[in-house]
């Protein structure tokens, strides 16, 4: 990816809103494809276009228009609706779903020389440079601190979903509590 490039983030949670910073950083137009409308706002405070999955009509008007779409969806999903917004020789790259996913149709990778492919983690060196770059351009996940004992409730919010982006433990409140005890 370079600047100018257009990128589309398909999932817009923990990973997603960190891809989103990323390509912004780096001088991409970036769109996020989600299925909850309160993401649309969100991609918006981080600087990208929202689309909503089921828009037929949007997903028509941009097809051929990426040159890179990122899924960080972390389930199951059906990537068939994007591999016809890829451009001639862009790819679409899954970094989420670690499952079988639905059978894309090659008609459609092939007539447009399009990639489809896979990632899990970067080598130690990739994972450095991108923490440099994080630390150049001030870029951080967005979280919510939560004490110790709220993560009973925050994993129940993570099984049902509603967790915006990543909660952390302030492992400060785990002292105050042995203190108390």
């Amino acid at each position: 990816m370079k600047a100018g490039d257009r990128v589309g983030v398909i999932g817009l949670g923990g990973l997603g809103h960190m891809a989103v910073k990323l390509a912004r950083a780096m001088g991409a137009q970036v769109t996020v494809f989600t299925t909850t409308k309160e993401k649309i706002e969100e991609a918006a405070k981080l600087g990208a276009e929202g689309v909503m999955e089921n828009d037929k009509a949007a997903l028509k008007a941009l097809e051929l228009q990426f040159d890179l779409l990122l899924s960080t969806v972390p389930e199951k999903h059906d990537l068939n609706p994007f591999v016809t917004l890829l451009k001639r020789d862009a790819a679409l790259v899954v970094v989420g779903a670690l499952e079988p996913l639905a059978p894309t149709n090659n008609m459609e990778v092939a007539f447009h020389r399009r990639t489809l492919a896979g990632s899990l983690i970067g080598s130690i060196r990739e994972t450095q440079e991108v923490l440099d770059f994080c630390a150049e351009h001030g870029i951080a996940p967005e979280i919510e601190m939560i004490p110790i004992q709220e993560v009973n409730r925050a994993y129940r919010q993570v099984e049902k979903g509603d967790v915006r982006f990543r909660y952390v433990i302030d492992m400060a409140s785990l002292k105050a509590e042995m203190a108390e005890g």
